[in-house]
């Protein structure tokens, strides 16, 4: 990041430069969000808000966008009810909710709210565009082919983010099964962080730990708290 560089511009860069030149799986379908123009005026109006600044973010890696929050909105674990409702921030979209982003917006307004949540940490993916297999969502992680397809693609964007958004070199991984486990593989090899601290996923959380949301809710505050 160069002197005139805000996090915002490095962020939308990276973004709007992203080109998935990969084979899919037979019947599995690409969600990019940032395709989309009126979409990316969105995104645009989100990391412009929050992230115009030059101050490092710590980076917490989710899966891939979902339909319903980040596959609709360009930003991860948003859905269209959180973005206008916490964010700020007026749109276009169908007003659907999703689980997950129930559960981070909770740990958004528990943390101070929106502003100061964003000034302290970046949400991105390990694999940041989507997938869908009949109509549903789906994992970069849910197909051999799929994993070995998206490898090099994922590798490059994580190497990107780190070339242009000013980060620690601590992140958080949600999802303490798979998703941590592909993450710690390719950062044994890659060395991108020094550690990456697992949480459980808010998806998981929400539906199958949900009379407890509150408890993690809780651990997710106590954990982030390092870096408040």
């Amino acid at each position: 990041m160069n002197k005139k560089t805000t996090q915002a511009d490095a962020i939308l860069h990276f973004l709007s430069g992203l080109q998935p030149d990969f084979k899919l799986p037979a019947g599995v379908e690409i969600m990019n969000p940032f395709a989309d123009e009126k979409t990316f005026s969105i995104v645009n109006r989100f990391y412009n808000k929050f992230y115009k600044d030059r101050s490092p973010r710590c980076m917490i890696f989710g899966i891939n966008p979902g339909r319903f929050g980040g596959g609709i909105t360009g930003i991860p674990f948003t859905d269209p009810h959180k973005l206008k409702a916490y964010c700020g921030i007026d749109h276009g979209f169908k007003n659907v909710k999703e689980l997950s982003a129930d559960f981070v917006y909770a740990v958004v307004n528990e943390f101070g709210g929106a502003e100061k949540f964003y000034h302290k940490f970046f949400i991105t993916a390990i694999c940041p565009l989507g997938f869908t297999l009949n109509g549903r969502n789906m994992n970069y992680y849910d197909d051999k082919k799929l994993v070995k397809a998206t490898g090099p693609f994922i590798i490059k964007s994580i190497e990107q983010q780190l070339n242009t958004i000013a980060s620690y070199k601590v992140c958080f991984c949600l999802g303490e099964g798979t998703n941590y486990k592909y993450f710690s593989g390719l950062n044994e090899k890659f060395h991108f962080f020094d550690k990456i601290i697992p949480l459980p996923h808010p998806r998981w959380i929400m539906q199958y730990r949900r009379k407890k949301m509150e408890e993690y809710v809780q651990l997710y505050l106590e954990i982030f708290s390092t870096f408040a």
